[in-house]
């Protein structure tokens, strides 16, 4: 597995171990992380702080260039609010753990050109299943239902 990824999954349990959504996500350029972060809505009473969110907030701010060649890495596919922020800053690629159980804006950040890789991890997969079985109202307050 890649070691981002891996990086991002140990996020996301961060967060599931805080009594939070396990949404992990790492902001990498040139092969060093920027920022990573974790789902923080529940633990800060945040309305924005999803993992990508997060991972930007911890990376600090940046100038444009380097934006402009990152990856980032999720364990869930983006949503509306985190794939804006991805074009917002001009992040061309995103690798994301998996889309299974929630399927974001990924076809809005490929007709943006961003470059979209989706692996399935299982891990990740059975993370987020055993959550929202576990916990859906948790769930549907973080996408908005």
């Amino acid at each position: 597995m890649d070691q981002f990824l891996r990086i991002a999954i140990e996020e996301a349990k961060k967060g599931l171990a805080e009594g939070g959504i396990p949404i992990g996500s790492v902001i990498v350029h040139r092969n060093k992380v920027l920022g990573k972060g974790h789902n923080r809505r529940i633990q800060n009473s945040s309305v924005i702080l999803h993992g990508e969110m997060d991972a930007l907030e911890n990376a600090g701010r940046q100038p444009a260039s380097v934006y402009r060649e990152s990856v980032l890495y999720t364990t869930l596919s983006p949503c509306p609010m985190c794939t804006g922020a991805i074009l917002l800053y001009g992040i061309p690629r995103v690798i994301i753990g998996e889309n299974t159980t929630f399927q974001g804006s990924e076809d809005l950040l490929k007709t943006n050109d961003v470059e979209v890789d989706v692996i399935n991890n299982p891990e990740c997969i059975e993370m987020m299943k055993d959550f929202i079985k576990a916990k859906p109202e948790l769930w549907n307050e973080d996408i908005g239902e």
